[in-house]
């Protein structure tokens, strides 16, 4: 078996995470790729302009190395007058389209990459926005916790996007389904809730 670079792993496993949030906004209105489909107005775009925000800031801002992107939902001083609207990360405004979004995370995704290029993995940095004393990160650690982050939201995708139209799948190349027939399924749902009622019948 031979040695991988360990930034190549890092990379390899962000790239899929960001890959998957990507796709599961092809094929969908402007209305679907927006609308709220949780109690907390979870959402697809929302989902994107979120990631964008967590690359710029823990592999940008963190290791020094400002993107220039404004980011005016997540910065409290953006307007000497406001405050950043609480959770404005988390879902894009009618002014700002989907190609906005959607370019903002893949111009994110160029910048953290450089850092990764630039910068050796026991490399510290500050996080801003963390209390002072218990703000120092390597940029491994970095790497991980938005690794994590992602594809923590790449599955909120994927089960959104099943909600919305019934589309599934891990990624374009693998969807990684039991069955593609889609009696199987109804009938495993079927079988699953049985099983959940007939447990609840033994509690």
């Amino acid at each position: 078996m031979t040695e991988t670079d360990p930034k190549d792993t890092l990379r390899s496993y962000l790239q899929s995470a960001r890959d998957a949030l990507l796709w599961k906004l092809e094929g969908l209105s402007e209305y679907d790729a927006r609308r709220p489909l949780t109690p907390t107005g979870t959402n697809l775009l929302g989902l994107v302009k979120h990631a964008a925000g967590v690359e710029l800031g823990y592999l940008g801002d963190t290791f020094g190395r400002p993107s220039g992107e404004p980011l005016p939902w997540l910065d409290a001083d953006a307007d000497a007058d406001a405050d950043a609207e609480p959770n404005g990360d988390m879902w894009a405004s009618a002014d700002e389209s989907r190609e906005d979004i959607v370019g903002l995370y893949r111009r994110a995704w160029a910048h953290a990459d450089a850092t990764l290029d630039a910068l050796a993995l026991d490399t510290l940095g500050k996080v801003p926005w963390w209390p002072d004393g218990k703000d120092e990160v390597t940029l491994h650690h970095a790497m991980v916790r938005v690794i994590a982050d992602t594809h923590r939201h790449a599955g909120h995708a994927d089960i959104l996007r099943e909600l919305m139209d019934g589309a599934v799948g891990m990624n374009q190349g693998n969807d990684s389904m039991a069955s593609h027939d889609p009696a199987w399924w109804e009938a495993y749902r079927e079988r699953l809730e049985r099983t959940a009622r007939e447990a609840d019948r033994k509690d």
